[in-house]
């Protein structure tokens, strides 16, 4: 027997009392209070934003709901309320993970990517969605993404509007109200409440009607 040494811990414990493993995440120990409260608090940009808060991972996803959901429409497209919740969710894993920036990513490789994918999939299948997201949502959801991040690139991070299309593709406007709202930088208690609010919104919505297949690939 070896003394003096202490077994890897490979999990971590949420404040629900769930204890979630890193390594072989199960959907049981995946509670959305869980999510909401951690993602509320882990900063986007590193912190390197304007305004009295942080602009959370929490907003950002709530913004990205709403950009994917207007940019379906743009296309007459009426998204499914399941893959708008895909939307919400994408980047649940940085509730454990933390928001590592793209250029960190870069440097560190590729080992990351495989905790995020186990993450995201115990997160998909506790909430009723696919654990291997269709193609055609993962574009919908990556293109969402970027345009949120050239919002929040050019009204909170300091980019210039060239340097931002370099980075995240032209980009998909939105209403001087809807800016105002959620490129304001929300408190924690507000990004926490507004993620779980439009959480409840979309898991009991009653069941729409097909998704179109541009959309979302297949009918879910």
């Amino acid at each position: 027997m070896s003394f003096g040494t202490r077994p890897e811990r490979a999990w971590q414990r949420m404040l629900s009392g769930r204890r979630l493993d890193l390594i072989n995440p199960s959907p049981l120990d995946v509670e959305i209070e869980d999510i909401a409260h951690g993602l509320a608090r882990v900063a986007r940009w590193n912190g390197q934003t304007e305004g009295a808060h942080i602009f959370s991972v929490a907003q950002h996803s709530v913004l990205v709901e709403l950009i994917g959901r207007r940019q379906a429409a743009a296309r007459g497209v009426d998204l499914d309320h399941r893959w708008r919740l895909a939307l919400l969710l994408h980047d649940a894993p940085e509730y454990v993970v933390g928001d590592m920036i793209s250029p960190f990513k870069a440097v560190i490789g590729g080992d990351y990517k495989a905790v995020e994918t186990r993450l995201l999939a115990a997160v998909s299948l506790r909430f009723g969605l696919p654990a291997n997201w269709p193609a055609s949502l993962v574009k919908l959801v990556k293109a969402a993404d970027r345009a949120s991040a050239f919002l929040e690139a050019t009204r909170l991070a300091g980019f210039e509007l060239a340097e931002a299309k370099r980075f995240f593709g032209a980009p998909f406007p939105l209403d001087m109200a809807a800016e105002r709202e959620y490129l304001t930088p929300w408190s924690a208690a507000e990004a926490k409440a507004r993620f779980l609010a439009r959480f409840r919104e979309l898991a009991v919505e009653p069941t729409p009607a097909p998704v179109a297949a541009s959309a979302a690939g297949e009918t879910p």
